[in-house]
């Protein structure tokens, strides 16, 4: 079946849907900005690129579908997960998609969802209150 016939079949009616603020999301998998539309929904496309934080809390996990998997969801999909530091986690993403033309147009989306995770992951740093001296007579 064709992405865009099964596009027009879901996009109404999918239990991932959410409703709020007048907007429409999509919370499925390997959809990078969880808006409910064609281009970036994860089921629909022979080819979809997803994003997630590593389950050790260090690093991403990078997840493709395989083109030729179709018919086997238990292996249609290549998890590569990547724990260095920012720039070169950025640098991988960024390599992974572009390197090998897999879908060049949710390059920006997937490093912009890589950023926001090791943003997230990233230790709070409490910043201490200078108390100024008081004056003695």
């Amino acid at each position: 079946m064709s992405a865009h016939l099964q596009w027009m079949v879901i996009r109404n009616c999918s239990s991932f849907l959410l409703k709020r603020n007048g907007q429409t999301y999509s919370t499925e998998p390997n959809n990078l900005k969880s808006r409910n539309s064609f281009r970036f929904n994860g089921l629909v496309h022979k080819k979809t690129v997803g994003v997630q934080p590593a389950a050790d809390g260090k690093g991403v996990v990078v997840v493709l579908k395989k083109r030729t998997a179709q018919r086997k969801p238990a292996s249609a999909y290549v998890k590569t997960t990547i724990n260095k530091n920012s720039r070169a986690t950025l640098n991988s993403v960024r390599h992974i998609i572009s390197k090998n033309h897999y879908r060049k147009d949710l390059r920006m989306a997937a490093i912009r969802r890589t950023c926001a995770i090791l943003k997230s992951q990233k230790p709070v740093v409490v910043k201490k209150k200078r108390t100024r001296a008081t004056k003695t007579a």
